[in-house]
């Protein structure tokens, strides 16, 4: 990623800080916790990448964690910067005069509890940043107040350019603008997807794409597990050495977005060339790829383990 969103995020961080009680939970909950689950923004940087008129947006990852109280989600956020900048915000779910409210709260231990010993009393509202919208029939649609929330980010710090400002989710689609995307424009902010994940095995010969068609060297790994949205998976040999090649798994779309695809790719580590790739729906349960020295089967991980009725 360009380094220039570093020197971006020093200076978007102005003012001092300033905080308030949390408003109270409701049943409004439930549109914040179905938003569990791993996004990724890979296509639009894939995108920008591919058409150099448009200024590249950072990868940006973010995971979506339940907890137990159902009006509680955190949200870990992973920006491709360097170095990489991480920011994990709990976000209590209420609505405040028939508005919906996503209030961020940030960690005052470190390594505040997860899962089963999440800890609200381990977090702290940042009640200027609050985001206020509305429940849609796919999602929701919420803003925070980007004056009022640059009073709060130099108590923040560092961490401040991964508050989210926007955030617009329909279906599997995740629209955020963060703190840090004012310095790119009033439109600027980043579109990810839901990543779905597949398992299966890869089986690699030891002589590479020279191995004679006879050979039986074979290396086979049956823990291959990756995302498809920019997935990537090391292959090695079976005593742990690496071997170059790695396995690349990509939701894209091409022709102006007209053709989605899933495509699985074989990618020499040291050139970053693509040596092959096989194409599917990109709403595909299993996809695989045979060059006679490398195959590959996978297996969406939603039909290998479904959910439980």
């Amino acid at each position: 990623m360009d380094i220039r969103f570093i020197p971006v995020i020093a200076l978007a961080l102005m003012l001092a800080a300033c905080q308030s009680p949390a408003p109270r939970a409701s049943n409004a909950a439930v549109p914040a916790a179905s938003a569990a689950g791993e996004y990724d923004n890979h296509e639009q940087v894939w995108s920008a990448r591919e058409n150099p008129a448009l200024i590249a947006p950072p990868h940006v990852h973010v995971t979506v964690e339940a907890t137990p109280r159902t009006d509680w989600t955190i949200w870990r956020v992973q920006l491709d910067a360097t170095p990489p900048i991480e920011a994990s915000w709990a976000l209590r779910t209420s609505d405040a005069d028939g508005a919906l409210v996503w209030l961020p709260h940030r960690a005052l231990v470190a390594g505040p509890g997860r899962g089963a010993a999440f800890d609200p009393a381990q977090w702290t509202a940042l009640d200027a940043c609050a985001l206020r919208g509305r429940a849609t029939a796919r999602g929701v649609q919420l803003a925070a107040d980007a004056s009022a929330c640059a009073v709060l980010a130099p108590g923040v710090g560092p961490m401040a350019a991964l508050l989210p400002l926007d955030i617009e989710r329909e279906g599997d689609a995740l629209h955020v603008r963060f703190y840090v995307d004012q310095a790119r424009g009033t439109d600027a902010r980043e579109s990810l997807r839901r990543v779905r994940r597949y398992e299966g095995w890869a089986a690699l010969n030891g002589a590479g794409p020279t191995a004679a068609a006879d050979s039986n060297d074979w290396h086979t790994d049956r823990k291959v597990s990756l995302g498809n949205e920019g997935g990537r998976y090391a292959l090695a040999y079976r005593d742990g050495r690496p071997s170059g090649y790695s396995l690349l798994l990509e939701r894209l779309s091409y022709r102006d977005g007209n053709v989605p695809v899933l495509k699985l790719s074989v990618v020499d580590d040291a050139t970053g060339r693509t040596l092959a790739y096989a194409w599917a729906n990109p709403e595909a349960t299993s996809i695989g790829i045979n060059l006679g020295w490398v195959q590959v089967g996978l297996e969406s991980s939603a039909t290998i383990h479904p959910a439980s009725p």
